[in-house]
């Protein structure tokens, strides 16, 4: 059993994968307190309980082939590889969204992992269980996300001692209340990073709002 907070059909906003319709399977609990944590209310509500069997069924309605598990942090739930292995083999695009505090290898390598590495303006600096980072391969993503400079500097220096551009792609995402795009792209652009710029798509289309 899975606590879920909520199980909707949007576009994907972030990722490679930007621009595409997608399902989301949001799960309850979070082991971390970002300051400017958009999803907030994931990790105070309990969420429903629901078997993998009827996540599965509540997803197939959408008639969307690819869907991303999030949170919260996923990875708190021990039914969360299940829930993947299960939409793996019912043929899904699988991708999910962790804060990288938890071992990413009880997970399916064809699952497309986007770790979510904490810089120190998030509250949360110093969390990444940097053993994560062998586990990585080119199917996998890492996202950084950035509140100031001194964040993407942060997020450079990191980048560079683990070569991570070789390893998976790279994705710096400003916090858009506190980073505007233009500086942020501006600055990727002159950084030398081998990384891409990430825009919260679904917040350009919909605003801050719930469920898309």
């Amino acid at each position: 059993m899975l606590n879920v907070c909520e199980i909707f059909t949007s576009i994907q906003g972030e990722s490679s994968f930007a621009g595409r319709p997608c399902t989301f399977i949001r799960l309850s609990g979070c082991n971390l307190q970002c300051v400017w944590c958009d999803t907030a209310y994931s990790r105070l509500e309990s969420g429903n309980k629901m078997s993998v069997e009827q996540i599965l069924r509540e997803a197939s309605k959408s008639h969307v082939n690819l869907i991303e598990i999030t949170g919260g942090e996923p990875l708190l739930q021990k039914d969360t590889a299940a829930l993947c292995e299960e939409l793996l083999k019912s043929k899904y695009t699988v991708m999910i969204e962790t804060n990288g505090t938890l071992d990413i290898g009880v997970l399916s390598s064809k699952v497309k992992r986007i770790v979510d590495i904490k810089c120190p303006g998030s509250g949360s600096g110093g969390s990444f269980l940097v053993d994560n980072i062998k586990r990585l391969t080119k199917n996998d993503e890492v996202k950084f996300v950035i509140s100031s400079v001194e964040d993407a500097e942060w997020a450079k220096k990191i980048c560079e001692e683990h070569d991570l551009p070789k390893k998976c792609t790279v994705i710096f995402s400003p916090v858009m209340s506190l980073v505007s795009l233009d500086s942020l792209a501006k600055w990727l652009t002159g950084s030398g990073l081998d990384a891409q710029l990430g825009i919260q798509l679904h917040k350009i289309i919909w605003g801050d709002k719930r469920g898309v």
